[in-house]
């Protein structure tokens, strides 16, 4: 063997070798980021994180490709990992809903579904352009499985675009729309049908913002940027309540656009081809196309607990820096309890009683300041807990250990319990329910 092939067989060995290398190394790492998600997974499912309980990923495998762009694209980490060259999901219950993933994901690998094969989710019935199942009414927002405010934005804009595709201007009805509610869906509803020229009226039973407006004030509403109708792109990020609501003004506003406010809807009927709208206050008024852009949530949902009706007793918190030196019990366990209970701590003493054992169902960041504040002692929270009684100046809780009773002092109770589903109202405007079981919301069309 001459020189130069010598030489040559060395750099080929020498890159063969490199290449192994590389290959070497790669799976080894992928191998111990692999057992890192697996871990997760177990403490996941340990923590009762593991099952979705609202709107999350489903993975297809076989059209994954491992890029890792949907765990780098999710806002909330940790809800989506690469386990086996595969993404799986690792804290599903921690899904708030974006769609981060689903748009990042380069081989449509990805749908959003709502439910599990075990546990179902009601939703009313709606189609591809937000019509249920009776002509004429529609659904846009959390109502229909939507609740992250871009989202809800976009829906409330399609929503509207499609039906006045479709819409008659001859009709005998005093409006062409009425939209019902003012969060971020009924917003830009209204927007938009401001700018097809529809004759509308939007209704909102409490304050425009909705849901919004029951945040407390410094709640991080929204992370992620949105196209309002008649405004453009809203790049804005980590906003907090006051912020958005002021830019909701604002542009409403610019457009001469004026919410009804403290209207709420009682009854929806079908009247010769067009909707009577029964107001809780006795008024009626006609419309052609109804937009029912209400949260899921409905009614606050009462614990049907001795007491409950006191003055001190809530069930959002609006101002929470206004609230200082009281003795003051939260009831929940869910971001709004969670969230709420963190604000009140700075200036009062705060319980926080909840019926489980772990929380866990928390946002990744409520749940680490949740934990630093159990470690200071700064939110008292009493786990395995159940509230059974509301005094004038104290609450009673049961525990797990043979019925034995708790009595705390306190000024002031805040019942983050859920809300109750306007199944009712939407059954007797002739609304479809179902239960979806893991059923996909949002899916690539292929």
């Amino acid at each position: 063997m001459d020189e130069k092939l010598l030489e040559e067989v060395v750099i080929y060995s020498l890159v063969i070798l490199f290449c192994l290398l590389i290959v070497f190394i790669y799976l080894r790492k992928q191998k111990r980021d692999s057992k890192k998600v697996e871990a997760k997974i177990a403490t996941a499912k340990e923590d009762g994180l593991y099952e979705p309980v609202s709107l999350h990923p489903v993975i297809d495998e076989n059209s994954c490709i491992r890029t890792g762009a949907c765990v780098a694209a999710c806002p909330e980490k940790d809800i989506i990992g690469i386990k086996d060259g595969k993404a799986t999901t690792i804290n599903a219950s921690k899904c708030i809903g974006h769609g981060a993933c689903f748009h990042a994901c380069p081989t449509q690998a990805i749908s959003l579904c709502i439910g599990t094969e075990k546990r179902g989710v009601e939703l009313p019935h709606i189609n591809q352009n937000f019509e249920t199942n009776v002509n004429g009414i529609y659904i846009a927002g959390e109502l229909g499985g939507m609740g992250l405010i871009k989202n809800a934005v976009e829906q409330g804009k399609q929503a509207v675009d499609n039906l006045a595709k479709t819409l008659r201007k001859a009709h005998q009805a005093t409006y062409d729309l009425v939209i019902v509610g003012a969060g971020p869906a009924g917003i830009s509803a209204s927007l938009a049908a401001k700018k097809h020229n529809l004759n509308f009226i939007t209704l909102e039973q409490d304050t425009l913002g909705g849901t919004v407006y029951t945040f407390p004030r410094q709640k991080i509403v929204m992370t992620a940027p949105m196209d309002l109708p008649l405004h453009g792109k809203v790049k804005l990020f980590e906003t907090n309540k006051p912020a958005l609501l002021e830019l909701w003004n604002t542009v409403l506003s610019k457009n001469g656009i004026t919410i009804q406010e403290n209207s709420k809807v009682d009854s929806i009927t079908a009247e010769n081809g067009n909707f009577n709208i029964g107001l809780l206050a006795g008024e009626h008024i006609t419309a052609k196309t109804v937009l029912l852009a209400i949260g899921r949530r409905g009614t606050p949902r009462k614990l049907g607990i001795e007491g409950e009706m006191q003055e001190k007793v809530a069930y959002r918190l609006l101002e929470p820096e206004d609230i200082k030196g009281k003795n003051i019990m939260v009831i929940g366990g869910g971001d709004s309890a969670v969230e709420s209970a963190l604000l009140l701590a700075d200036n009062n003493k705060v319980s926080l009683s909840y019926r489980n054992e772990v929380f866990n169902r928390l946002k990744p960041k409520n749940s680490e300041k949740i934990k630093a504040a159990i470690a200071s002692g700064s939110v008292n929270v009493l786990f395995k807990t159940n509230p059974v009684c509301i005094n004038k100046d104290s609450v009673v809780l049961t525990t797990d250990n043979e019925g034995e009773e708790l009595y705390i002092e306190n000024d002031l109770v805040y019942i983050f319990a859920g809300g109750e589903l306007p199944i009712e109202f939407l059954q007797k405007a002739g609304i479809h329910i179902t239960k979806k079981f893991g059923e996909a919301i949002l899916k690539h069309d292929n």
